[in-house]
């Protein structure tokens, strides 16, 4: 079982930049993937940026050339570097890891807010 630890969100002004961090409870090297998902009200949850080991990265479509995904093998943890923030940036993300390719199940951290407003 993997444990995840979101910490970094909080309130930002537009165009301002946050950075999250993912803290595992394993080293990410023996994880498959990892990634960053955010849920606004009455939104679905979404992609925002993902990594698979060997540095593969994903990213949604509203976030990309903005946001960046990276990993600290030494920390265990995935950052996600935001900049450019938009007001429609505000959600709750959260940190997701798929343990290998054939899993069925991931695992999910509890989740950060993150307010873009003026």
């Amino acid at each position: 079982q993997v444990q995840l630890v979101e910490s970094g969100g909080g309130l930002v002004q537009p165009g301002g930049s946050l950075r999250l961090s993912c803290a595992a409870s394993q080293s990410i090297e023996s994880i498959y993937a990892m990634g960053w998902y955010r849920q606004a009200p009455g939104k679905r949850r979404e992609l925002v940026a993902g990594i698979i080991s060997g540095g593969s990265t994903d990213y949604g479509d509203s976030v990309k050339g903005r946001f960046t995904i990276s990993t600290d093998n030494a920390k265990n943890t995935v950052d996600l570097q935001m900049i450019s923030l938009k007001p429609e940036d505000t959600a709750v993300y959260y940190c997701y890891a798929q343990p290998s390719p054939s899993s069925t199940l991931g695992y999910w951290g509890q989740g950060t807010q993150v307010t873009v407003s003026s």
